[in-house]
């Protein structure tokens, strides 16, 4: 039996990891529009689905993870849904707000992969450890690592990649190729980063 003590999150600790995580996702996902690079879960999604049809990848995002909500509350809980909820709804307003801040108007292709994967990462991080995610493959990577122990990292880089992998029919394999890097960065940070036990503040 381990002796750990956890520590418990206030709710500003939690608002504060929810807004900054976003922040960083949004930067990482406008570095891969900006390069016309994908990623991989619901994001994945809405980032072919932003390529395809023109829509904005905020409003596709938000849109496509209603479904999932019914498995948040069945699998995860009212709180961890509503923490969800926010957190989507907060990248998609920040990835229609951050190109009127910020422009990247010569990316390094390389650099904006790995730089962007990171800060994705790490913002998925700070979600993961205050019990929020972003909805779609994160809520099923959460729930299959709380119920059988598979690390969440793992699983979505393997879902991640068949989702970049399909992208072959929408973007050219450079791209393509680029981007299941970046989706390997990604989770290389939860992977490293996401283990049971390792972080003891909980929410």
């Amino acid at each position: 039996m381990s002796d750990v003590a956890f520590e418990r999150h206030s709710w500003l600790e939690d608002i504060l990891a929810i807004v900054l995580g976003t922040v960083f996702i949004a930067l990482g996902a406008n570095l891969y529009l900006n390069c016309g690079l994908l990623t991989g879960g619901t994001a994945g999604l809405a980032f072919l689905l932003h390529y395809l049809s023109g829509y904005s990848f905020g409003l596709v995002f938000f849109v496509i993870n209603l479904p999932f909500y019914y498995l948040a509350i069945k699998r995860m809980g009212w709180q961890f849904t509503l923490k969800t909820f926010c957190s989507v709804a907060l990248l998609s307003g920040w990835t229609e707000v951050l190109p009127h801040l910020i422009h990247f108007s010569d990316v390094n292709g390389v650099f904006a992969t790995l730089f962007g994967g990171g800060l994705m990462g790490t913002g998925f991080l700070m979600l993961f450890r205050h019990k929020a995610s972003l909805g779609g493959i994160n809520i099923l990577a959460l729930y299959v690592q709380d119920r059988y122990g598979l690390r969440a990292g793992k699983l979505q880089m393997v879902v991640d990649c068949t989702i970049v992998l399909l992208s072959l029919l929408v973007v050219e394999p450079e791209r393509i190729a680029l981007s299941v890097l970046g989706a390997v960065m990604l989770n290389l940070v939860l992977t490293v980063n996401h283990k049971p036990g390792r972080y003891t503040g909980m929410s």
